[in-house]
This record gives structure tokens, sequence and C-alpha cells, in this order.
């Protein structure tokens, strides 16, 4: 079983089979000719029920085939012109590479002795980062999982800098509209059932600042305590961009931490284009960027950036076997002394390698490109009198839903797109996503792709009335 081992011995085998691996994958790219095949759970899940774990095959041959039938064959490509659902990007192939580069070193980016170099690119990373941002010369950060555990260890700084006595005191504000781990981190963190405060959207679902400035005077004449107002550079499901400026002007005021979800948004960061769209946000306390997003890279690759890199003490703990203290007088760089993870791959690598290879300018301009997509994907929907769509674009996500001239029952409406989305997924024809808008059942574009066109867009909105038609065709055909 030695042989299995990547060391010098084993390098030729390594190559071998990794070539293998990688030709099977490049085959299946080139000649997948949509995003999914419409399997089911029922019928996909009985191939792998029969695998038998304690039986090896013994070859990687064979192993590949296997992994063709039960994966390969039926994954949702996210490369496809017609994925179009979440917020999945293709990625770049010099990321790609990074990934194979990592993963055969194996280094653990928590300690200066399991990573070297690689503790040093993620910090010129975070570095490069936090100037694209302009937080200013105190600023640090580190590489998470996803924007979720950025936002939890962004809260976490928010809560510890509040020296709040009681934990129940302690409020949130996000818009209706932000992303469902603020509340999950609340909760996490041990704060109230009341501590995140929704705050209203307007029309084109960025929070209203006149209800937050309501809500922040409310709290400090009740005896609250503000911990942390959380803005929005990208919804999930909108796209939009919470007005920067303003929030931060509210927050300098009531003396509140700003954290900037930016997720999404963080492609503007690299946009030649449209970079003042997310304005205000140099003057955030906190940050989240996923670069698995708008950056083109593989899943995951992400970071939490802060104003005042002090802040990220909260974080650290000291173990001596790992990062004692005496390495800080030793001036040791020690990732782990600012993450809430221990052992951490180097997904830095992956885009060090892009932009090395790419530059930021390339990553922009492929941002920009998927803008500028939904900009005109927006206006074919305005003009559709098929569809309703609900607002224009800050990024590139569209949400709409088809409305039948013959049907005026909004419930029927909403069964009829509910449908129309299984349809297509069942077809594999295309993948949209779903959403409800003011307790209305609506479809999402996530347009992330280059590679789609406005030809693919409107294909796959007549196969959405397509299916909806069907369903209320059916539908009458039941009822007569």
């Amino acid at each position: 079983m030695r042989s299995h081992l990547l060391n010098d011995a084993t390098a030729e085998r390594y190559r071998r089979s990794v070539t293998e691996g990688v030709e099977r994958v490049a085959a299946k790219i080139a000649t997948t000719d949509r995003p999914f095949t419409g399997v089911t759970v029922d019928a996909l899940s009985p191939r792998i029920d029969e695998i038998d774990l304690d039986r090896p095959l013994h070859d990687t041959a064979a192993v590949l085939d296997e992994l063709e039938d039960v994966y390969l064959r039926d994954a949702v490509y996210f490369h496809h012109p017609r994925y179009l659902a979440h917020l999945n990007c293709p990625v770049v192939i010099p990321a790609v590479l990074g990934e194979a580069v990592l993963s055969a070193v194996n280094s653990s980016l928590d300690t200066w002795d399991q990573s070297a170099g690689g503790t040093l690119i993620e910090r010129k990373l975070i570095d490069w980062t936090c100037a694209r941002i302009g937080l200013g010369p105190a600023a640090d950060g580190v590489f998470t999982s996803g924007g979720t555990q950025s936002n939890l260890q962004a809260l976490l700084l928010a809560r510890e800098e509040a020296k709040a006595e009681n934990f129940a005191d302690l409020r949130i504000f996000a818009s209706e509209v932000s992303h469902f781990s603020v509340r999950k981190s609340a909760k996490l963190l041990g704060l109230g059932p009341d501590a995140v405060v929704s705050i209203p959207v307007d029309r084109d679902k960025r929070m209203q600042t006149v209800a937050l400035a309501r809500e922040l005077e409310r709290c400090a004449k009740g005896g609250l305590v503000p911990m942390a107002v959380v803005a929005t550079g990208g919804t999930t499901d909108f796209g939009s961009i919470d007005p920067l400026e303003e929030i931060a002007g509210l927050c300098e005021q009531y003396g509140v931490w700003m954290h900037v979800d930016a997720a999404y948004g963080c492609g503007l960061l690299a946009s030649l284009k449209y970079r003042h769209r997310i304005d205000g946000i140099e003057r955030a306390d906190s940050v989240t960027v996923d670069y698995h997003k708008s950056f083109f890279q593989p899943v995951s690759s992400s970071a939490v950036l802060v104003r005042d890199a002090a802040t990220l003490r909260h974080a650290t703990y000291h173990a001596e076997y790992l990062n004692p203290r005496r390495m800080v007088q030793e001036r040791i760089p020690n990732q782990v002394d600012k993450s809430l993870q221990t052992t951490r791959r180097f997904d830095a690598l992956k885009l060090w390698m892009t932009l090395r290879v790419m530059g930021a300018d390339g990553i922009g301009e492929l941002f920009d490109e998927v803008c500028d997509l939904a900009a005109e994907g927006w206006r074919m929907l305005a003009a559709d009198p098929r569809f309703d769509v609900v607002v224009q674009p800050s990024l590139s996500t569209l949400v709409f839903r088809c409305v039948p001239a013959a049907v005026t029952d909004p419930a029927e409406i909403d069964r009829a797109n509910l449908y129309a989305r299984k349809a297509l997924f069942a077809s594999g024809d295309a993948v949209v996503a779903g959403t409800k808008v003011a307790g209305r059942h609506y479809l999402k574009f996530t347009l992330l792709n280059p590679e789609t066109t406005t030809a693919d867009i409107a294909a796959v909105l007549d196969l959405i009335a397509g299916h909806a038609e069907q369903y209320l065709g059916d539908s009458l055909d039941r009822a007569s």
C-alpha cells in the first residue's frame, strides 16, 4: 500500500494518475452539450448505494470508469453557458492549475512551519485586496472557507469591540434581503432572538437609510447597544448594492461597526467600468469577499478583511504545540492567529496564479462582461410581455417571472413558474434558480459566465414560457 503514498519514489505514478484523471475531465468538459442530464435522486441513489467501499477496485482506470457513472456524467456543469442558477462561476485555468499544485504539496496555512512561502503569498494577497478596497495602512485579514465564515468572523469582532455587558442588549442591523448568514451568525455568537433588526429596502432592493437611521436612534434611546450594521455589496437574490456612503455616515454618527458583505460584488474591485458602484466600501470596518463568486476561482477562495489589524486579536488563541506566544515576539508569522480555522488549505494560491497569469484587469474584463450581459437581459425581459422583471441589475442577477396573458390568479402563476423551473431542470437544457418576492414565486438568472450570450438568454426564456404554458394547459385539461 505504500506505493499509493506521494513521495520521491512514486512521483511518476502520481504524474500518470493525475494525467489520466485530467484527460477524463477534459474530455467530459469538451463534449458536454448541456449543463445537466436531468438525473433524479431516485435514479442516481441506487448506483451509489450498491458500491461496497470495503471492496476497492485496485485500479485507477476502473475507479475513473466508476466515477464517470456515479458523478462525472450527471454533474451540474457550471462552465456551460446555460447554467444560470446560483452564484457559481466558471473557473479560470490558472486557478485550476493552482488547485492541482496546492493539493499535491498540501501545505497547511495555520503556521509558518507548515507553509513557509504559502504564508507570505496569502499575506501579500490580503494586502493587495485591502489596497483595492482602500481600507488603509493598518488593514489586514485572512482567507476563509466562504462568505458565511467571513460574515461570522466579522460579526465576532464587532461583538467584542462593542464591549456590551449583556449580549441580549446587542443589535445587528441588516436589510431584509441580506444573506441568511447574518441571522445564523447572530445565533452562533450567542445573541438574543431579537438581535438582528431587519431594515426595509427600496424599489431597487437597497437598504433604506432613513429606516436605518430611525432604528439606530430607537436602539440608542432604548438603552440597547448597536453592535454592527451589515451593508450588502451585492445581495444574493438581486445583486443590489446598499448605499454604502450613506450607511458609513450613519455608522460614524452612532459609533457602530460597519461590515460590508461584498461576497458577490467584490468583482467590482477589479472592474474597469463599474468600480464606482461599490464606492463607500473603503469606509467599512470589515469586508467579506468571495473570489470564488466573481473572480472566477474554484471553491473555496474567500477572505475577511478588516480596517484595523488589531481587531483580529479577538480570534487569537495560543497553544504551546502550535503557536506559542513567544512566536509573536520572534516575528514568526502564523495565520492561525487571525483565523477561526486551524488546519486550512492554501486556497490563496489559486488567486495568486490567476493574478500572475491574467492580471487584475483580465478578471475585471470578465466580470464587466457578465454585468453588461445582465443589462442586455434586463432590456429583453422589460420588453417581453410574457415576463415581469423585478429590478434593473447593479451586478449580474435578473429576477423575473412568467406572466401568461390568459391567467390572472397569482397563485396559479406561482405554480406555473415553479413547474417551469422544475421541468427545465429535469430536461437538463438549462438550470435556473428561484426565489420569492413579496410572497410570490419568481425565477432568477445569475449570470456569471462570459460565454453566455443574449441568444442563450432568449432561448431559455422561450423554454420557460413553453413549460409554463404547458402546465397551464394541462391544468385546464384536468379541471375540465
